[in-house]
């Protein structure tokens, strides 16, 4: 099953890492590094206008991306939870 990341984009359930808040965790100097390193390397996604609010770790074709969205972690937890009832009612 797929979850919703918003602006007409989805990931694969399975290929999800974890989703985060932006704010929390790019306070660090070590969370703004990684969110940078994978901008330079080209694994950072974001196709909307709006500022994100969380992003979620994906892999795709073995590496690790970061696909930035303007819902926030709160509500992708709950899409993700609703999706996995109605994945167990198929």
């Amino acid at each position: 099953m797929f979850l919703h990341i918003g602006n007409g984009k989805s990931v694969l359930k399975k290929n999800i890492i974890g989703i985060f808040d932006l704010d929390s965790a790019t306070i660090s100097k070590i969370g703004k590094d990684f969110i940078n390193k994978k901008e330079r390397e080209g694994l950072l996604e974001y196709d909307d206008f709006d500022l994100p609010r969380s992003f979620v770790l994906v892999e795709e074709n073995k590496k690790i991306k970061v696909k930035l969205s303007r819902i926030s972690s709160a509500g992708l937890k709950i899409r993700m939870d609703e999706n996995m009832y109605e994945d167990k009612k198929i």
